[in-house]
């Protein structure tokens, strides 16, 4: 006996479960989209990543503070090589952070990246970084590791720009494959929801 009721039922079950698993599946993904959505256009502070310099350098100046932290279960120590530098809009700057291993073994570790204010996230562009890749110091090395950027020369344009004077971008190095980096990868991502 076919029972029409019991097939609309069965119909209606499988559709909501459809629906939750979909979701599910969505939620799921919902994290990295937002990594490269920031990543992409520099939301919540997020610097932006750039082959080349603009073509075009401006007399306004903007001050770049530098700022280090190691986070928990690292020894590491980790600072930048200067805590500040004076560059023109478009301007090429280049500086380095020094990163010394203490311990008898080799360490990796992660660093996670800012800038402040976060409305300037969207015009500051790195060409190089060693940013959300992984560092291995062997016992006792010190390395010096390169970051090159631009401030967008945009940014003069920008109304809501005008009281900036200064940025700070941010580095917080982790100790690779633990909880505390991903933690604060998700905080980093989700601080500006």
């Amino acid at each position: 006996m076919d029972n029409p009721l019991a097939r609309k039922n069965a119909r209606t079950g499988l559709i909501v479960l459809a629906v939750v698993v979909g979701m599910g599946g969505v939620s799921f993904a919902a994290v990295p989209m937002y990594r490269v959505f920031c990543q992409m256009t520099g939301f919540g502070g997020t610097p932006l990543v750039s082959a080349t310099l603009p073509g075009t350098v401006l007399a306004r100046t903007i001050q770049v503070r530098f700022n280090a932290d190691v986070g928990q279960n690292l020894s590491w120590d980790f600072a930048p090589e200067q805590r500040q530098i004076t560059v023109r809009l478009g301007q090429r700057g280049l500086t380095a952070y020094r990163a010394h291993n203490p311990e008898n073994k080799a360490v990796t570790g992660v660093a996670v990246y800012n800038v402040t204010p976060p409305k300037a996230g969207k015009y500051f562009h790195k060409i190089e970084c060693f940013c959300f890749g992984e560092q291995t110091l062997q016992p006792k090395q010190t390395v010096s590791m390169p970051v090159m950027f631009y401030v967008d020369p945009a940014l003069d344009k920008d109304p809501n720009m005008r009281d900036v004077t200064s940025i700070t971008l941010s580095y917080t190095f982790y100790q690779a494959g633990t909880k505390a980096l991903d933690e604060a990868m998700d905080a980093f991502y989700n601080e500006a929801n």
